[in-house]
């Protein structure tokens, strides 16, 4: 009887339209680099030890054609493995400039219980290495393929850790040991891993990024779901290249038998299918919503988790070929797209660009996949619950919000932006891992025209989010007049990563370091007058000024709140007094319209 990955691989290739499957390799040839996956007939997936001796051993069998690297350790103290591969000879960054070679980085177990991407990766790798698969695509580009991101996650290893998820039989755990969800930590990049991947794509700069999910949710037919971007944001005339990327990606998907989306299959109004879907654009927390602001092509893929795992797995390796297929033929001119988008972006000063995104109400209908369901109140839990008969498929007629719209649009500085010396060298370790540019100012400067942001109103969070309490303000840049000392940064926007400047500068943006709290302390007060003082203070001020007495009295009668609360009323004198804190509310990062001396 054939083993069961072989019937994988004969399904694989009908699916893909050969007609029949046969080992490439003779009797006397090596065995195939096989997983503990693959070997099971995609039941079980292998533990991080078997990344490590697969990478060493595909680099060893095909020393013409891959390399094995490190690129970090994790804070369990694992080594960051990733292949590189190519037939081009181009294995380091510079070799791949100087060739003119598009890479394409792709990675699996961000999320390490949605390990498919690894399992799916070393399928795919050795079927195109030994030619079985993606013909000539390794001719064309450099691969860089991590198997696992977050490998201590992965390492935390047992049955039942994905319970909305079919198979494998164990798998590691969603997020890493010091319980970061990576996946939301692109921009803020505090994890030692995911600084670990940001040096990894600085040094390769890699034109297509693909990161590879299982969903959580609902069970309907479609298989997998294919984002990218930019197509609704990002650099308007990239959004092309990301669009064919996606369309392509997806025609070859649904010509080898899958039913994918081009947008995550998460309810509008959660358990409830009647209230449809909206396809938005993330912000750079996520993988996708980062790359754009690279002004790189960034791809989310997520295969269906109700799915079995072979049925996963098989997808998941049709997408990466499918993938280095389109990067094959059209990579060298979205290269060029993309250089040319960086040019765009070093001309941004003054120009409005956009930093988030909504979706409209207007909506379209969709017919999609789902299954026969019905919504009744549990008596476990009393609440309306959704249960689906996944024997039964049913069209939904459902309604699709997919009208993108610029939210937050802010007008990029003309010169950059100014980092006072107090907070300079928490910012500039933050640009250092983006590989963003900026200069130190080694003499004080005197007299500097600014713009300052004083907060209106805060919002601290009320709870916990990835370890930060988050923080919501409103304001506006006005001209203002300081002096800079010795040892400021200057962040100019006159580079390729102006949006992910902007992304990580404005305090209004939804990733921005303010925005996790960087600088909470800007917003809290710190000094104060005693009560008793106040009211000294205050009688002191409307004895000495007519004209504030009159705008008291006004205030009281056109504010009943403020009439009725002796906080409020003290505090207007304490904002008028020498005493006040004049950087309380003040976002200590400034706007220049010039580039300081």
């Amino acid at each position: 009887m054939p083993q069961p990955h072989l019937l994988f691989l004969a399904l694989i290739a009908a699916t893909a339209g050969v007609t029949s499957w046969a080992p490439a390799a003779h009797a006397a040839d090596p065995a195939p680099l096989t997983t503990l996956s693959e070997r099971s007939g995609f039941l079980k997936t292998g533990r991080y030890d078997e990344v490590i001796a697969l990478c060493e051993a595909f680099a060893a069998r095909y020393p013409a054609a891959v390399r094995c690297i490190d690129f970090g350790t994790t804070p369990e103290g694992r080594t960051m493995k990733a292949l590189v591969a190519s037939n081009t000879g181009a294995f380091t960054p510079a070799a791949a400039r100087e060739r003119g070679l598009p890479v394409t980085l792709i990675q699996g177990g961000i999320h390490a219980g949605e390990i498919d991407g690894k399992d799916a990766g070393f399928l795919a790798l050795r079927q195109v290495l030994d030619g079985e698969a993606g013909a000539g695509v390794l001719d064309r580009q450099v691969l860089v393929f991590v198997p696992v991101f977050n490998i201590d996650g992965h390492e935390r290893f047992g049955g039942w850790h994905r319970p909305n998820q079919r198979g494998p039989e164990e798998m590691g755990w969603r997020t890493t040991a010091q319980n970061f969800n990576l996946n939301r930590d692109y921009a803020k990049a505090e994890s030692t891993e995911m600084q670990a991947m940001l040096g990894l794509i600085n040094q390769w700069d890699p034109l297509a990024y693909v990161d590879l999910h299982v969903t959580d949710g609902a069970k309907f037919e479609h298989d997998i779901s294919i984002q990218v971007e930019p197509v609704r944001a990002g650099d308007r005339p990239l959004r092309a290249a990301g669009t064919v990327w996606r369309d392509g990606v997806i025609a070859s998907l649904a010509a080898q038998g899958s039913l994918p989306l081009s947008y995550y299959p998460s309810f509008v109004e959660y358990d409830n299918p009647a209230s449809g879907f909206e396809d938005a654009v993330a912000p750079p927390r996520f993988s996708h919503g980062y790359m754009q602001l690279r002004n790189r092509l960034g791809m989310l893929v997520e295969t269906h988790s109700w799915k079995d795992y072979p049925t996963r797995v098989r997808i998941t390796r049709n997408t990466i070929v499918a993938v280095l297929e389109q990067v094959a033929q059209h990579g060298r001119d979205w290269r060029a797209q993309a250089d040319a988008a960086d040019a765009r972006a070093s001309q941004l000063a003054g120009e409005p660009v956009a930093l988030s995104h909504k979706v409209g109400e207007k909506a379209t209908t969709v017919a999609f996949r789902g299954y026969a369901y019905t919504r009744t109140p549990s008596d476990v839990s009393g609440a309306l619950m959704t249960r689906y008969d996944d024997t039964t498929p049913q069209i939904w007629n459902v309604p699709m919000r997919g009208d993108v719209q610029d939210d937050l649009v802010v007008a990029a500085p003309r010169g950059g932006y100014l980092v006072p010396a107090a907070h300079a060298s928490r910012v500039a370790a933050s640009l250092d891992t983006h590989a963003i540019a900026y200069r130190r100012l080694t003499q004080p400067q005197t007299q500097v025209a600014v713009e300052a942001f004083r907060a209106d109103s805060t919002e601290f969070a009320t709870g916990s989010v990835e370890g930060h309490q988050r923080l919501t303000v409103k304001g506006n840049w006005k001209p203002e007049t300081v002096d800079i000392g010795a040892g400021a940064l200057y962040v100019p926007i006159a580079q390729p990563k102006a949006r992910l400047v902007m992304s990580l500068l404005e305090p209004q943006a939804p990733d921005a370091l303010a925005s996790w709290g960087a600088f909470n302390n800007a917003f809290e007060r710190k000094e104060y007058m005693e009560d008793y003082v106040a009211e000294d203070v205050a009688r002191a001020m409307l004895a000495a000024d007519p004209v504030l007495k009159a705008a008291f009295e006004q205030r009281i009668k056109d504010d009943p709140a403020f009439a009725k609360s002796p906080q409020a009323r003290l505090e207007f004198f304490a904002r008028r007094h020498e005493s006040w804190d004049t950087r309380y509310n003040l976002y200590p990062v400034l706007r220049t319209d010039t580039a300081p001396r």
